[in-house]
């Protein structure tokens, strides 16, 4: 498992666990809680679900965590950006779209969130949107035909709003 970079409110987590009934039948969506609040799934997270509910082990928790893509157990950006590499997104060119980012916002293949936290970065291999590639998702906002300048802009927009200009 990976190491937590925040602190853990465990009196947060037992709202969450008791939202659920402390059953493990609703494992899942105490992780999707869980994720809500922190970005990710914090080791130290996992590890007290797992001690916590009847029929469950820290090691089902991290099972589980580590089986379905929409957890992470890395932390996530305010912005969570995803590039769709599927087929025609990939021919329409979302390669420099990816790139740009990357420079943009200082990423590398082993860096996926920004050093403020701002933006977190994942490639993904279908959005769903073939028609529309290359397509980019920001917090669930679509960004149909994105070109290298066009990701620019809205990054830029993006961070301009953060800063309050």
């Amino acid at each position: 498992m990976t190491g937590s970079t925040v602190s853990i409110d465990f009196k947060t987590i037992d709202e969450i666990l008791e939202s659920c009934n402390y059953s493990k039948q609703y494992l899942i969506a105490m992780l999707q809680k869980v994720q809500e609040v922190y970005k990710y799934l914090p080791e130290e997270a996992m590890t007290y679900i797992g001690e916590k509910v009847d029929g469950l082990s820290p090691a089902t928790v991290y099972g589980v965590a580590t089986f379905y893509a929409q957890f992470s157990l890395e932390p996530k950006g305010k912005y969570e950006i995803k590039v769709c590499d599927g087929t025609a997104c990939h021919v329409r060119g979302s390669m420099p779209v990816l790139n740009a980012i990357r420079e943009k916002l200082n990423l590398k293949d082993n860096k996926i969130t920004t050093d403020d936290g701002l933006f977190s970065l994942e490639i993904v291999s279908c959005l769903g949107a073939c028609g529309l590639a290359p397509v980019c998702v920001i917090n669930e906002k679509v960004y149909p035909q994105m070109t290298s300048d066009a990701i620019s802009i809205v990054l830029d927009t993006l961070l301009k709003e953060e800063r309050g200009n």
